[in-house]
């Protein structure tokens, strides 16, 4: 059973007006023919009957317009009444409007017919030129409102596709947007991590010498120690959070690190693990000195330097090898540590170095692993390898 749909509220209202204007023209005598079959009060029966549809201009549009059609044909065997033809050129108008797609599309095309074949037939019955006013009339009363209808549909078929492309550009964009701001915030991320997490790994390792060991000399070089990576943990996040807050873009952009600065890099890491039996030792065998993307230099030089950051937390008392190769357009980054349990203070580890060593990898489009490995004279040993593409075609693709 199809529920009881309410009239809209201008519904109401235009057949209240509708039905009003009617009974008005009616008491003062005023109609559109005469001489019909049916007089006096029988003009009231479509007038109300086309009110009535009225109501179902919205909720049953096809429905209004056959039962209206039905009515104005039985007005023509009345007085008439200019507010019956008035409502039921409304009724074709909501027909087009509110109606189906296929409704809208035929109702158009059946109304035009209707008016040249009336317009032909009363022309060859009457042989008069005046015929062909009957045609106009039946075409205002017709053809008019379903043309009309059809270009108040099309337009507000137009403005709902706008609107629809509008919020999917509106919701492409905050994609787009949370996307770039997620991406951001993971290289800071990286970034942040890459450039103090060696400094303060060091101080809290010797940090934990110079508690352990009641020897002055000791604490004295841990402490030295300690100052250094403070002075430059400091410096560091200076920097980085100078490039955060300067979007003026007029000073000069600070200086990313490059492989030139591994020597330095090694040297530091020496001094931080001084009195914990690690030695650090730099191989760059890279045949000729082929200058390299600044997005693959920055790369390789994080992942050296957590990689020795790393070795500085966890691994064994032995030497910390870096090995880098260029070949056939590819940058290799291999770093071994000696692998096992070691003595002493020891500074916790997140995993989060591996996770940033390898997205910036894999951000480039090469590949990394790490993980222990056995040496060909069966030493274990930890290594971290990250092939990264070094020629600037592949980057851009």
């Amino acid at each position: 059973m199809t529920p009881f749909l309410r009239p809209h509220r201008d519904d109401v209202l235009i057949a209240v007006a509708g039905l009003v204007g009617g009974l008005a023209l009616w008491a003062v005598g005023l109609h559109t023919q005469g001489g019909r079959p049916l007089g006096g009060a029988w003009v009231l029966l479509p007038l109300v009957g086309t009110a009535v549809l009225e109501l179902l201009r919205r909720t049953g549009p096809q429905a209004g317009l056959v039962l209206g059609t039905c009515l104005l044909v039985l007005d023509q065997f009345t007085l008439g009444s200019l507010a019956t033809v008035v409502m039921f050129t409304d009724l074709v108008y909501a027909a087009v409007v509110y109606g189906t797609p296929a409704a809208a599309r035929r109702i158009p095309v059946t109304t035009g017919l209707i008016t040249v074949g009336v317009t032909i037939g009363f022309l060859t019955w009457f042989h008069k030129p005046e015929a062909l006013l009957i045609g106009v009339v039946t075409g205002l009363v017709s053809f008019v409102p379903a043309t009309t209808g059809v270009l108040v549909r099309n337009h507000r078929e137009a403005a709902e596709s706008a609107r629809l492309r509008a919020e999917q550009t509106a919701l492409l964009a905050e994609m787009d947007r949370s996307q770039a701001v997620a991406a951001e915030r993971a290289r800071m991320a990286r970034e942040l991590h890459d450039m103090v997490a060696n400094h303060l790994s060091a101080i809290a390792i010797h940090s934990t010498a110079a508690l352990s060991l009641d020897d002055p000399a000791t604490t004295r070089q841990a402490l030295t120690v300690i100052r250094e990576n403070s002075v430059d943990g400091l410096a560091e996040m200076r920097r980085l959070i100078g490039l955060l807050r300067d979007t003026s873009g007029n000073d000069e952009p600070a200086a990313a690190p490059t492989l030139a600065g591994l020597d330095a890099l090694i040297a530091q890491a020496g001094a931080n693990g001084a009195g914990s039996g690690l030695g650090f030792a730099l191989a760059d065998r890279r045949a000729e000195e082929v200058p390299l993307p600044a997005p693959v230099e920055l790369a390789a030089y994080r992942i050296v330097q957590e990689s020795l950051t790393n070795a500085l937390k966890h691994a064994a008392p032995g030497t910390v090898g870096v090995v880098l190769t260029h070949a056939d357009g590819v940058l290799t980054v291999c770093v071994t540590s000696p692998y096992g349990d070691r003595a002493g203070p020891r500074a916790p580890g997140s995993g989060a170095g591996l996770i940033g060593m390898r997205e910036r990898t894999e951000l480039l489009g090469g590949t990394f692993a790490a993980g222990p490995e056995k040496t060909p004279d069966g030493t274990e040993v930890w290594q971290v390898r990250a092939r990264l593409p070094a020629e600037e075609r592949a980057l851009s693709t």
